[in-house]
């Protein structure tokens, strides 16, 4: 279940479950909204982006708490300083966008009034009034943190990539999925 230089299994499992999510989401988002799209098409991307955005609040909830009761292992003695404090920044950016992202598109949806055909069939119900100032607020917020989200992936993916392909320092295998050690 741990390996001493790595990441245990559950924190492995909920990294390379909510990135694959939030990669499929990124482009559903972006696309999504553009002007033209087959009515089937815009539908189906919102219909998808809202539903994985509500199934992600527990997995990040989740992920955030496992880290917090397993903080990460140590980077090897290797790794600099510099990229030390990057690698922290950089991730707590990474969990705050991840909370801000999804609720800031749960209070756009719900404040607009609009479903969320999940939770609607679950008899959640809104749990927030029609507010159209407040959905646009919250729809400002959600694309901000869209395309800072988008920045931080790009830079954490380029990281790891490095660290996997160029410097070889067994950082990458740290959180590589357990199926594929």
């Amino acid at each position: 279940m741990t390996d001493p230089a790595g990441y245990r299994t559950p924190a492995r499992l909920l990294h390379w479950i909510i990135a694959a999510a939030v990669l499929l989401m990124i482009p559903a988002g972006l696309i999504m909204t553009r002007e033209g799209l087959p009515k089937g098409l815009g539908d189906g991307l919102f219909l998808f982006h809202k539903n994985m955005g509500t199934l992600l609040i527990p997995l990040i909830a989740l992920r955030i708490l496992y880290r917090w009761l397993h903080p990460a292992p140590p980077l090897p003695p290797s790794v600099p300083e510099w990229q030390r404090r990057a690698a922290g920044v950089s991730h707590l950016a990474l969990y705050v966008l991840l909370v801000v992202m999804p609720l800031s598109g749960f209070v756009r949806v719900r404040a607009g009034g609009f479903p969320i055909e999940l939770l609607d069939s679950l008899g959640a119900g809104p749990w927030l009034a029609k507010s159209e100032p407040l959905a646009r607020t919250a729809e400002g917020l959600h694309y901000a943190a869209a395309m800072l989200l988008i920045a931080v992936l790009v830079v954490h993916v380029a990281a790891a990539l490095q660290h996997a392909l160029i410097r070889r320092d067994g950082v990458w295998q740290r959180m590589w999925p357990p199926a594929g050690r």
